[in-house]
Formats: structure tokens, sequence, C-alpha cells
């Protein structure tokens, strides 16, 4: 199976993980201990996950991202989600999880985090 994700870290000590096409059954596990791995691995000061390549997250992608979000809490690691779709956005208010994941209401707040995909 293809990779789902792309890790990269930049200068100022975070890490990117880039979610690619789409998350679910079969995948949610690899997309989880990608975001496990950069977390562990790197001990970065922040994680973002960039879901602007996301075509499709369904709930086990949702529990992958929420995997994530307790492994950074874990380690005292700052957890944001990127670039989510109109859609998902949606999801993630309605379950209470846009507090969580570092996303706002108000797009014209921070524009870069409320793109969508």
């Amino acid at each position: 199976m293809e990779n789902s994700i792309r890790t990269t870290r930049t200068d100022d000590g975070s890490v990117t993980v880039t979610v690619l096409g789409e998350v679910d059954f079969a995948n949610s596990d690899m997309v989880a201990q990608g975001i496990h791995d950069a977390i562990t691995d790197w001990s970065p000061t922040a994680v973002r996950v960039d879901l602007r390549d996301a075509a499709f997250i369904d709930s086990t992608g949702l529990g992958a991202l929420i995997e994530g979000y307790r492994t950074a809490e874990a380690k005292g690691v700052t957890f944001e989600v990127l670039n989510p779709s109109d859609t998902f956005r949606r999801v993630l208010s309605v379950t209470g999880l846009s507090d969580f994941f570092g996303l706002i209401d108000d797009r014209d707040e921070e524009p870069s985090r409320a793109s969508g995909a």
C-alpha cells in the first residue's frame, strides 16, 4: 500500500505531517503510527497535521487524529490540524474536537489554518 503521509521538519523545531489521499479503515493505522513516530522520533515543539491533500477522512481517520493528539499531549507537544476541508471542519466542530486540534471558528482570524481542501 502506498504511504498515506509525508513528514517534514521545519527550522522552528516543529514537524508537519501531510496526509495524502483517503484516510479510512485500510490505512488509518498507518496515519496514526506516522504521527506517533514523528512525535517520538523527532521530539518536536509542535506537530501540525496538514489535511490539504486528504481527499476523504472517515471515522477511523478521525480516530487516527485523536491518537496523534493523545501522543502529542502525553509528550507536551502542541498539536494542530491544518487545512481541513469544509466538510471535515464541520465534523470536527460538531464533535467538539476543533479546540483540541487547534482550529478556530472564525476563518478570518487565521486564514492559513482554515483554507480548506
